[in-house]
């Protein structure tokens, strides 16, 4: 490989949910600064389980008496240049948690913490701060910016390991004047049980469209195997599998992996939660049948820059199908900050997505799904391709 003078990297193409549906060519405007990184060591054994009630403890009351949970997703918050954005969208999500219908227990965040490197001295500007009031515990799964080190004095991952990751709670001198206790969550990759719900988090590395070890696979498949049938199955992940946007798109590798998941388990997930890309985007895709699964994009959590739509008809004017993936956008929207309440019970799996324009003003009910939350099974003898 060659550099070429004034050369920049290729856009997805036009009407495509996947840049690279085969196998990713390296870059030589990449690879380089975007290379996997080691992982930190677990804090114990696997499977890496984290009961809900141990940082929401009166979830199950709340659950049993409102019949349901709702909680916050959305990733790539992180106010670098400009932290208007991010503080415009942590207020709305702020205004959920005081009369909001239904109230959030929590807020799942979906990677990209604080750019562009996840530095520990950047958390009190892009993470304590803004969320100072936010009262409720925020859950995560790390992203390419969280694991991706400036330079030799830093460990991958060394920022959000020492707020997410502690051994001991308690309360970091970063967080200064916002002070919030530390979290406990057993690994980069881990699983969420609670009622209604398991909420099996994926950590995707720092390349670009993402990438696995053999170990985390392995797990992957292990937690959809052993994910119980009474519940609805969650999955999230940062690198998108789909996505109709013109800076990233979506990923193979992540569609090769929750596949083999599926095959080999039989189990398909109830929804995949990803983040990456800088806009909010519901896609559906046929395993099999009738059988639609939602592939949620909602990464546009605060960073300042959005990244729009690479297709010629707006989500709003109609849906778009990739004749490639046969994955079609059915709603989104690319020009304003967003994030999403999912809510769930023993019979569906709704979310409301609100968005957040450059003035700050609040749009409520911008898009309404709801899918059913029963365990969704691979037919014997089927089948499934991403």
């Amino acid at each position: 490989m060659s550099f070429v003078p004034g050369a920049v990297r290729d856009r997805p193409p036009r009407n495509r949910s996947q840049a690279h549906p085969g196998v990713h060519p390296l870059s030589e405007l990449t690879y380089g600064s975007q290379r996997f990184q080691p992982l930190p060591a677990p804090l114990g054994p696997p499977p890496y389980h984290v009961d809900l009630a141990s940082v929401v403890p009166e979830i199950e009351q709340r659950a049993a008496r409102e019949r349901k949970i709702a909680f916050h997703a959305v990733g790539d918050t992180g106010g670098i240049k400009d932290a208007t954005f991010q503080n415009d969208v942590a207020a709305a999500m702020m205004e959920d948690l005081a009369g909001g219908s239904p109230s959030p227990s929590f807020f799942y965040h979906l990677g990209d913490v604080v750019y562009f490197n996840g530095e520990v001295n950047d958390y009190y500007s892009q993470f304590y701060e803004p969320y100072e009031q936010y009262r409720a515990p925020i859950l995560s799964i790390p992203g390419n910016h969280d694991g991706d080190p400036v330079d030799q004095t830093q460990t991958s991952l060394d920022g959000w390991v020492r707020y997410f990751m502690t051994r001991s709670p308690g309360v970091d001198p970063v967080s200064r004047d916002a002070p919030r206790v530390t979290l406990s969550l057993p690994n980069v990759y881990w699983t969420l049980t609670g009622p209604f719900l398991t909420l099996v988090g994926m950590y995707t590395n720092v390349p670009e469209h993402g990438s696995i070890d053999s170990a985390q696979l392995q797990w992957l498949i292990h937690e959809f195997d052993q994910a119980p049938k009474d519940r609805a199955l969650v999955v999230a992940l940062h690198h998108p599998v789909y996505s109709f946007d013109d800076h990233h798109s979506g990923s193979s590798r992540m569609a090769d992996a929750i596949q083999q998941a599926i095959n080999d388990t039989r189990r398909i997930p109830n929804l995949v939660l990803t983040g990456h890309v800088h806009n909010y985007q519901r896609i559906e895709k046929s395993i099999h049948g009738n059988v639609a699964v939602p592939f949620l994009v909602v990464g546009g959590g605060g960073y300042h820059n959005l990244h729009h739509f690479n297709t010629d008809v707006h989500p709003k004017d109609g849906p778009t199908t990739d004749p490639n993936t046969g994955a079609t956008l059915v709603a989104g929207v690319d020009h304003e900050w967003s994030y999403l309440v999912l809510s769930v019970d023993g019979k569906n799996l709704s979310g409301v997505a609100t968005t957040v324009a450059r003035d700050g003003k609040i749009t409520r009910n911008v898009d309404r799904f709801s899918y059913p939350a029963a365990a969704l099974s691979l037919p014997r003898g089927a089948v499934a391709e991403l």
